[in-house]
């Protein structure tokens, strides 16, 4: 049964999406199928992956009006894309029973299908994220090495606990990801330790650098490793997604 992966931060330009497609793209070049899910109304995920208008998306799916519908952007690479009709799907599913477990149940008749299926949060703490985060195995926050993205990780971790208490025992922080990281900078440096004395064990031994080629590659509607295989970006994902298989198996 495949794993799934929610990535979560409120705060935009974290590189939560940009970590989403190269984690998803960096499971797939090893050997992985993977399900990635747009489940933001912005729907950045669809739009960097050159995803044509699909007459079913996440917000038809969650709507009720059919199953999932994957998109495939090559061998053993699914996604599931985004609209901006999603935006109202909060409203329209606030009095729906059982509304914290329809992504859960959208995932049964496909979660055998994926090694991994990897969802892109909305930045913020709705329904749409609460739905993620109660059929996940794990939820990695990524964060970019500033003083602002510090801020509100105790809200995130206080969202995670309640969400594991009530909705979903097995949910846990499988890990941190400091982004845009620049090992000339102080600060960068400095957030990093900040980081590791919060999260501890949790955060990725991997930096992911700042590099121009992560920023060019969505203007390439691709990932990283389809765009320059030989860059920063493209090594230091790969190298993250060999440590998220390095934890995955150890705690299996």
């Amino acid at each position: 049964m495949g794993k799934i992966i929610s990535l979560l931060n409120h705060k935009g330009g974290v590189g939560k999406t940009t970590s989403v497609i190269n984690i998803g793209a960096g499971m797939v070049e090893l050997g992985l199928k993977v399900l990635l899910i747009d489940l933001d109304p912005q729907a950045n995920l669809t739009l960097s992956l050159g995803v044509p208008r699909q007459k079913y998306s996440i917000y038809e799916a969650i709507k009720g009006e059919c199953e999932l519908v994957p998109f495939t952007v090559r061998e053993r690479f699914d996604i599931v894309p985004s609209t901006l009709d999603l935006s109202g799907a909060e409203m329209e599913l606030v009095n729906e029973a059982g509304r914290e477990y329809i992504l859960r149940e959208l995932f049964e008749p496909v979660i055998e299908d994926y090694d991994f299926i990897i969802i892109d949060c909305p930045p913020s703490l709705g329904l749409l994220t609460l739905n993620a985060l109660t059929c996940s195995d794990y939820v990695y926050i990524p964060l970019q090495t500033e003083f602002l993205a510090l801020q509100g990780l105790t809200k995130i971790k206080q969202v995670i606990d309640k969400v594991k208490f009530r909705l979903n025992k097995k949910l846990e922080i499988g890990g941190v990801i400091a982004t845009m990281y620049d090992a000339r900078k102080v600060l960068n440096r400095d957030v990093v330790q900040t980081i590791h004395k919060y999260f501890g064990e949790k955060v990725f031994k991997t930096l992911i650098r700042d590099n121009v080629a992560l920023a060019e590659a969505p203007a390439q509607r691709c990932d990283i490793f389809a765009y320059n295989s030989k860059s920063n970006g493209a090594q230091d994902y790969l190298a993250l997604c060999k440590e998220i298989l390095e934890r995955v198996e150890v705690e299996a």
